[in-house]
């Protein structure tokens, strides 16, 4: 089998991912907390040929930091928002990193 780009689906042999209700247990919530988020727009479910959503181990993560600050009394609008910034401030701070690293490689003499 294989993954059918033109319209948005993919195989399970192609991408791994989890089903919603196996996506909720594994998170220790509902279903109904996953729809939440892709109402939010936080994570966008994977569709599979059936149709049915799929989740990847990254939108799980996402999830789950999302579910810990709701958890904490956090409305979804406000976690999905603070996770989008983390996830911002992350990339930045890999990409810096990365600068800095070739910066440095490419000026040696300041090194101590």
């Amino acid at each position: 089998m294989t993954a059918d780009d033109s319209f948005g689906r993919l195989d399970d042999d192609d991408y791994p991912a989890y089903t919603m209700g196996r996506a909720a247990a594994m998170l220790g919530t509902s279903p109904g907390f996953l729809r939440a988020l892709g109402e939010a727009r936080l994570i966008t479910p994977l569709r599979s040929e059936g149709g049915h959503r799929r989740y990847s181990r990254y939108q799980l993560r996402i999830a789950a930091r999302a579910r810990e600050l709701v958890d904490q009394g956090t409305a979804i609008e406000a976690a999905c928002r603070i996770v989008i910034l983390e996830d911002q401030l992350e990339e930045a701070q890999r990409l810096n990193a990365a600068y800095r690293r070739a910066a440095e490689a490419a000026n040696p003499t300041t090194a101590a």
